[in-house]
C-alpha cells in the first residue's frame, strides 16, 4: 500500500475520540478563561493577577519562587506581575525572618477585599458551567483531569532530568 492509499484508509487525527475530547476540555477552558477576563475588567483585573491572589489568599506569605512553581509559570513572569500588583497597593513583599534573602507574598487588605470580589465572580463562572453536568459526571471530570495533570508533571519531571544529565 503506498502513502496516499495509507493516509486514506487512516483515520484523520480529529476523528479520534482522545483528539476531539481533548479539543473539547481545551476549548471549554479557553471560554472560560475569556468570560473570566471580561467578567473582570469592571475590576481593572486580569486572569494572571487573579490567578497570583487567590493563591495568596489559600497560602499567604507564600515565597515568589513557589508561587511562580504553583502556577507553572517562570520566575520572570512573577517578576513582571508583581510589582504591578504591588502598585496599585493589592500585594505587599515582606523579608523572610528566618532568611532574610527570601521575600513572602502577602495581600494587602485592599488586595484581600479585590480577591474577595473577584473570586465570587470567578466561582459563579465556574458553577454555572459546571452545572451542566451531573454530578457524577462532574466528578469524573475532576478524575480525569487530576490523571491528566499528574501525567503531564511525569512527563515534564522526566524532560527535566533528561536535560539536566
Amino acid at each position: 500500500m503506498n502513502e496516499k492509499q495509507e493516509a486514506k484508509t487512516k483515520p484523520a487525527m480529529w476523528e479520534n475520540s482522545r483528539f476531539k475530547n481533548w479539543v473539547a476540555v481545551a476549548r471549554a477552558c479557553h471560554l472560560v478563561q475569556q468570560e473570566l477576563a471580561r467578567q473582570l475588567r469592571p475590576l481593572d483585573l486580569k486572569t494572571p493577577h487573579l490567578d497570583i491572589m487567590v493563591n495568596l489568599v489559600r497560602s499567604a506569605g507564600i515565597s515568589q519562587q513557589d508561587l511562580a512553581r504553583k502556577l507553572f509559570v517562570g520566575r520572570s513572569n512573577m517578576t513582571m506581575l508583581l510589582p504591578q500588583l504591588e502598585k496599585r497597593g493589592l500585594v505587599e513583599r515582606r523579608a523572610d525572618p528566618a532568611d532574610k534573602r527570601v521575600l513572602r507574598l502577602y495581600l494587602t487588605a485592599e488586595g484581600r477585599a479585590l480577591a474577595d470580589r473577584a473570586i465570587v465572580i470567578q466561582a459563579a463562572i465556574i458553577d454555572d458551567m459546571m452545572s451542566a453536568t451531573t454530578p457524577e459526571e462532574c466528578e469524573m471530570v475532576g478524575d480525569a483531569m487530576r490523571r491528566i495533570v499528574a501525567r503531564l508533571l511525569e512527563m515534564q519531571s522526566a524532560a527535566e532530568e533528561t536535560e539536566s544529565e
